[in-house]
């Protein structure tokens, strides 16, 4: 009786499993249908996206048919973690008053959180009301119809530095950046990314260039983690940021760890070898696969087919284009 009972709950989920839906993508519930493909936490078949889930889900099956009932429950529970869903909120708990010997303004502190899966980073940036200010009128230039119902607090004459209107423009933040992430068109944009990310980036590359790399780095690995939610469908933009903590972490003397994030950055540039980092990166490749005592030929061979291809030109060195980054 015993076997029966736990034959019939093993079928059972079997055939719960081969009915497993297409979990939600990294966008608001209320767009979900009309999200490309490579937003997607779960790769989907081109065809078609639902019959191929469906089927390789059968297919996955019949090599775990003889696992126990708590093993196929272990199993679907960890290929269901692959798929949840992604999705960023903001929160705005604190604000500060900065004053400089001629101007005074308010700073609010942004917490853009990730949901939906077991990683509990955060990332912590800040702005004023001149930034927001800022990104509104830029995205009313190429989002004019999507932007309509948006509402901006307006800055006032007198009373700025209140308790109460501070309080409400907190508030009155949060919900103006969720209702932008809710649009896929603006949260996709590199005006809405650029607001959340690039002063961090430029101060980075400030330390870069100074040579304070330890600082540099430090700052890169907050906003990467930031760039990569950011930019799912489109994980080329943040090659740079990338080989930029690539060349912190060789400068500083961390060959592996340099290698670890180069490997990374060489991974989104696979079917992009006309970027501009593609050959500079798989040239400190070798060079850290070398000093490493790794595989370095692999890399030799897509360099040489590369030249074989292109006629030669002046190719700069993965340290030397990198600080060229964010330099006005």
């Amino acid at each position: 009786m015993e076997q029966d009972s736990e034959c019939t709950a093993e079928r059972e989920l079997l055939e719960a499993a081969s009915r497993i839906a297409t979990f939600s993508i990294s966008a608001p519930p209320d767009e979900e249908q009309n999200q490309p493909k490579a937003e997607m936490s779960c790769e989907l078949s081109k065809e078609n996206p639902e019959k191929g889930h469906l089927q390789d889900s059968n297919a996955s099956l019949s090599p775990h048919s003889s696992m126990t009932t708590k093993e196929l429950q272990e199993y679907w529970r960890n290929e269901k973690s692959q798929c949840r869903q992604v999705k960023l909120l903001f929160e705005i708990p604190s604000t500060r008053i900065v004053e400089h010997h001629l101007s005074k303004y308010v700073m609010y502190k942004i917490i853009i959180l990730q949901t939906g899966s077991f990683d509990s980073n955060k990332s912590v940036i800040e702005r004023r009301y001149s930034d927001f200010e800022k990104l509104h009128r830029s995205l009313l230039e190429d989002f004019s119809e999507e932007m309509e119902d948006v509402t901006f607090p307006k800055k006032a004459l007198t009373g700025n530095f209140t308790d109460e209107i501070i309080h409400e423009r907190k508030l009155a933040f949060k919900d103006y950046l969720r209702l932008l992430y809710s649009m896929k068109y603006i949260r996709r944009s590199k005006k809405f990314i650029d607001f959340l990310t690039k002063p961090e980036l430029q101060e980075a590359y400030g330390c870069l260039r100074g040579g304070q790399y330890n600082k540099a780095l430090e700052i890169l690995l907050e906003v990467i983690g930031l760039q990569e939610r950011l930019t799912r469908g489109n994980p080329v933009t943040i090659v740079p940021t990338l080989c930029a903590i690539v060349v912190c972490h060789k400068d500083l003397g961390n060959p592996a760890s340099a290698f670890e994030y180069g490997e990374k950055a060489l991974s989104h540039l696979c079917v992009r070898n006309s970027h501009k980092y593609y050959i500079p990166l798989l040239e400190a490749m070798i060079t850290l696969a070398y000093e490493l005592g790794k595989d370095f030929l692999s890399l030799q061979e897509k360099l040489e087919e590369w030249k074989a291809k292109k006629d030669p030109v002046r190719v700069f060195s993965l340290k030397e284009l990198t600080v060229r980054e964010y330099v006005k």
